[in-house]
């Protein structure tokens, strides 16, 4: 990350969105393993991958956050001594906690190792914010429901040498900083120990207690009321505001998301920073790159709190994905005019595809032609990973995504 640069933080639930962060422009990954951390539906990463992803991320001047900021019971903090120092040995960059108890364990157990204090901590003023700072911590990440002006606040009133990270895209919970009881009480699935059910995003009708199986018509349609659905946040079209703010670090929420939404949404984000910094006083977003976020499975999106108290955050239809293109195929190589591919969803020749690769903006292309790995031409591309290749005279670097519009 160059100096006084705004850092693009990705997430990463396994192995192949870790590679898809790094690919697509992050200047830092954030990622969990099998304990401790707040996503337990992805796979995470065991100690040996946790080991290869640092080390490929050192490689390239990317930084890697390992998460441990569940609220762990009594039974779990034995291992945590454990956990710290496999973190050490594979040379994580920082951890990322919401328990006051680890932050102390964390100094004890290895005093050199990097703090960042989770959005779980709920932190939503400068006093708060500063005297984590004097406990040991080296950023804050601030609970979500804060806007611009409080941030700007935090960042005025506090040591310079704090880092400053918010989420800026991805998912809302509808419960203050994610701290959120509903699953743990419906289903017996903790959400602040990664476990979450998001029973908010579920169909609600209303019952009187008299009168057993009569519901009540509250509803916005014939299936009931989303009445805890929030839209997702989209702030890449402020960047510039965000920089103003004093935030240092923009964080991407989704783990547990696809490597394709991961590449696309990390992309964006790097393209939006880098076309800020190229003229940070007149900083208008290209609508190519505000187009990208949208080409990805997502909710309807707003501001979230950014801008005050959100008038037009929930969404009352229904909790579905707003998805309008597929992934067809991942780029494996170039060679002498042929890009080779791996099918990820079935297509045809003649299908008219956009090619995204890292930093670039989409390129339209109609594949016309379509040739199995034995060479011979063929009509559609069927069967699950299988490979295949088309003629081209533009090159495309490994991991370049090839995607089609959805009808």
């Amino acid at each position: 990350m160059r100096l006084n640069d705004l850092e693009v933080l990705a997430p990463a639930g396994d192995e192949e969105r870790f590679g898809a962060a790094i690919d697509y422009g992050a200047d830092a990954v954030y990622l969990g393993r099998k304990q401790f951390g707040m996503r337990s539906s992805p796979m995470n990463f065991d100690f040996g991958q946790l080991c290869r992803a640092v080390q490929t991320a050192h490689s390239r001047n990317i930084k890697v956050y390992l998460t441990c900021n569940t609220l762990p019971r009594n039974n779990e903090i034995p291992h945590f001594e454990q956990f710290v120092k496999e973190a050490v040995e594979a040379k994580v960059d920082a951890l990322i906690v919401a328990d006051i108890g680890l932050l102390m364990l964390i100094k004890r157990y290895a005093p050199d190792m990097e703090i960042h204090i989770s959005t779980q901590t709920g932190i939503v003023n400068y006093v708060t914010a500063q005297e984590l700072y004097n406990m040991g911590a080296k950023r804050v990440v601030l609970a979500r429901e804060l806007s611009l002006d409080e941030i700007a606040e935090i960042r005025a009133k506090t040591s310079k040498e704090l880092d400053i990270e918010t989420f800026v895209h991805g998912a809302m919970c509808v419960s203050f900083s994610g701290r959120c009881l509903l699953s743990q009480y419906l289903v017996h699935r903790d959400a602040n120990r990664g476990e979450c059910a998001q029973p908010c995003r579920w169909g609600y009708h209303l019952m009187e207690e008299k009168r057993p199986n009569e519901f009540f018509p509250v509803y916005e349609d014939e299936k009931g009321t989303y009445i805890l659905n929030s839209k997702d946040m989209c702030m890449i079209e402020h960047i510039d505001k965000l920089a103003k703010a004093g935030v240092t670090s923009l964080k991407i929420e989704g783990r547990a998301k696809s490597a394709y939404y991961v590449a696309v949404v990390t992309n964006a984000y790097r393209m939006a920073v880098d076309h800020y910094y190229k003229d940070p006083d007149n900083y208008v977003l290209p609508d190519w790159i505000r187009d990208e976020v949208y080409k990805v499975s997502h909710r309807k999106y707003c501001n979230g709190f950014f801008f005050g108290v959100p008038e037009e955050s929930q969404y009352y239809e229904n909790s579905g994905y707003i998805r309008n293109f597929d992934v067809v195929a991942v780029v494996e190589s170039c060679e002498n005019g042929t890009v080779y591919c791996t099918q990820r969803n079935r297509f045809f020749a003649g299908d008219k595809v956009e090619i995204l690769a890292p930093s670039q903006k989409p390129a339209e292309l109609v594949l016309d032609k379509l040739y199995d790995e034995n060479g011979e031409e063929i009509e559609t591309a069927n069967h699950a990973m299988m490979k295949f290749s088309f003629k081209s005279d533009m090159v495309f670097p490994k991991g370049t995504v090839i995607r089609k519009e959805t009808t």
